[in-house]
């Protein structure tokens, strides 16, 4: 008969632990930096209740497929009767901010899938940038105006949602800066997209 080894069991739970690891799904979060009022560094996983705080770590999302193009059709559709912007403008401007992700973070601050400043979020309505519906009823008013100020001309509108009024109208058409030349052309082939689907 084999003598008994000992640390079989020990050996056992080892592999139980790793096992477990390996099949557990991973938590992300974004890791946000802010001052409080006392003029401390603070770190948190929720935006803080300031807008003074920027992102120091970014989440970054592993094993998620490719977003549904249709999901926000419902807040879409209801955004632009009541401000009365395309509904595929409107999508294709979602696609291009923020590809339907609507936790987007981008450098400058702007979130959400419309990706709207918080300098903007009173103005617009906006309590909770994250929440679809808010963010796109904001990011529709924002369009509406912008098509009122440009009398209906989408690519200047699209070029000041972009780039700011006074950069467009400094330019008097889309400015010639390559980052907004860019984002008019991918909006509006999506814009183009979306009306014939």
């Amino acid at each position: 008969m084999a003598p008994r080894n000992h640390a079989c069991p020990l050996r056992l739970a080892i592999l139980a632990a790793l096992l477990l690891c390996a099949i557990a799904v991973p938590t992300h979060a974004d890791i946000y930096r802010y001052l409080d009022e006392e003029g401390n560094v603070c770190f948190t996983n929720l935006p803080p209740p300031t807008n003074k705080y920027q992102v120091f770590i970014k989440e970054r999302k592993r094993f998620s497929g490719p977003r549904s193009t249709d999901r926000y059709d419902g807040q879409l559709r209801e955004a632009s009767r009541k401000h009365g912007v395309s509904f595929p403008l409107l999508k294709a401007i979602v696609k291009v901010e923020s590809d339907f992700d609507p936790r987007a973070v981008s450098k400058k601050g702007a979130k959400g899938l419309m990706q709207i400043m918080p300098a903007n979020f009173e103005a617009l309505g906006i309590e909770d940038p994250f929440n679809p519906q808010e963010n796109i009823m904001g990011g529709a008013l924002h369009m509406r105006r912008l098509l009122d100020r440009f009398n209906g001309k989408v690519r200047l509108a699209l070029a000041a949602y972009n780039a700011g009024i006074d950069t467009v109208d400094r330019a008097k058409d889309v400015p010639p800066i390559p980052e907004t030349q860019d984002y008019v052309r991918k909006v509006i082939e999506c814009y183009r997209v979306f009306q014939g689907g």
